[in-house]
């Protein structure tokens, strides 16, 4: 174990959400002290929470968060910090009229299609829309509209997807990659869970605490609302470790990577509106992509009035958060000569969704983190310089 006195080599993080937090307290856990930088004024980044102080309802305030994973030692580390209350996250799709349940499954082909199915009928007809939407399926998809054609057919690509893709990413679905729609299941039962991972739920408290406690400890120096890029003095330091946008550290020379940025405007009701947490809304002419109704996260808690976020997506501006990387051919070759710099930049490692310019889960957040901490222990008792990238960005 390293040394937690003043003389052990002082390590700074720049950014408090899941992966700076994660990183400085397995550090911390092994002697390393460090400085952990957040310019907001909280902790926690995107799965933000806090108490809304109309209804006391807690609103994950930069969009619905669950906490999922097959990984036993990520739920492990996890609940080390936070109780976790079991929680199924269960969405509809608002497609027209009808309420639909998402991801698809029977009860939504059979609802959508006037008719009771079995699985083996589902699957038949399911294969005989992909058939009759001519796509030529003797090469692989090269673009989502493809790949969700092949997959389901034009009726359901067009009920469900087509819309709502366009609004989330400002883009029509053949000019995305076919992978994007990779990460939609479609199910042949009834199974309404929205993850098939063996361990879901939320934190009692909400995410923001549990950020909190992990950064709790006496090798970590939080400072809050506190900025750093490039020009910043990093001789007081051994090493950094920059969670925020990658193109911002290098003051956006090669330009500015594209992002999704998402707007929230909330509405006040009493009761229970949705019935669930969120619902899609599939169709291109309503303007908002979902609509979460945050109670529904806080099984543990009731509360009469209850608060609903709409909210809305579009191309980010240079004021605007970052939320979604839009990896698309121009944005993969700029993204690429920020690696470039950050390969030929000492003393610095990009860590996390807008560092490595990724799309990631917060599982996968929390495990990269844990075992970059773990290098970095083994790679300062050794004298190693850490690298620029602890993952393939």
């Amino acid at each position: 174990m390293l040394s937690g006195s003043g003389d052990a080599p002082r390590i700074l993080i720049v950014g408090a959400g899941l992966s700076g937090a994660v990183l400085a307290r397995v550090l911390a856990d092994g002697g390393l002290r460090s400085v952990v930088f957040e310019e907001r004024p909280y902790v926690g980044g995107h799965c933000h929470t806090s108490r809304d102080r109309q209804t006391g309802v807690m609103v994950h305030r930069h969009g619905p968060h669950t906490l999922h994973t097959d990984d036993e030692s990520i739920w492990a580390f996890i609940e080390r910090f936070a109780t976790i209350y079991p929680y199924r996250h269960v969405k509809f799709a608002k497609v027209g009229d009808e309420l639909l349940p998402l991801p698809i499954n029977l009860e939504t082909l059979s609802q959508f299609f006037g008719r009771e199915l079995t699985p083996v009928d589902a699957r038949r007809l399911v294969a005989e829309e992909a058939a009759a939407s001519g796509r030529d399926t003797s090469s692989p998809p090269e673009n989502f509209e493809e790949a969700a054609l092949s997959a389901i057919g034009r009726r359901l690509y067009e009920a469900f997807y087509r819309g709502y893709t366009i609004k989330q990413w400002g883009l029509e679905p053949r000019e995305l990659p076919a992978y994007v729609f990779g990460r939609v299941p479609i199910r042949f039962d009834h199974d309404r869970n929205y993850f098939h991972h063996t361990r879901q739920g939320q934190p009692v408290g909400g995410f923001t605490a549990m950020v909190k406690k992990i950064l709790d400890h006496p090798n970590i120096d939080l400072r809050l609302s506190r900025t750093f890029d490039a020009s910043s003095d990093r001789s007081a330091f051994r090493h950094v470790f920059y969670s925020g946008p990658i193109d911002r550290f290098f003051g956006w020379r090669h330009g500015r990577l594209a992002y999704r940025t998402l707007r929230f405007e909330d509405e006040y009701l009493t009761g229970d509106v949705q019935g669930c947490a969120v619902i899609n809304y599939c169709d291109a002419a309503v303007p908002y992509t979902r609509v979460t109704e945050h109670k529904h996260f806080s099984g543990w808690e009731t509360h009469e009035g209850t608060v609903l976020s709409y909210e809305y997506a579009a191309d980010c501006g240079p004021d605007d958060t970052p939320y979604y990387p839009i990896r698309l051919v121009r944005e993969r070759a700029v993204f690429s000569k920020y690696a470039s710099e950050a390969e030929a930049t000492r003393g610095v490692t990009f860590i996390g969704r807008l560092g490595t310019y990724r799309y990631i889960d917060m599982d996968v957040a929390i495990r990269e983190a844990m075992e970059a901490g773990v290098a970095t222990l083994a790679g300062l008792r050794d004298g190693a310089e850490m690298p620029a990238f602890f993952v393939k960005a």
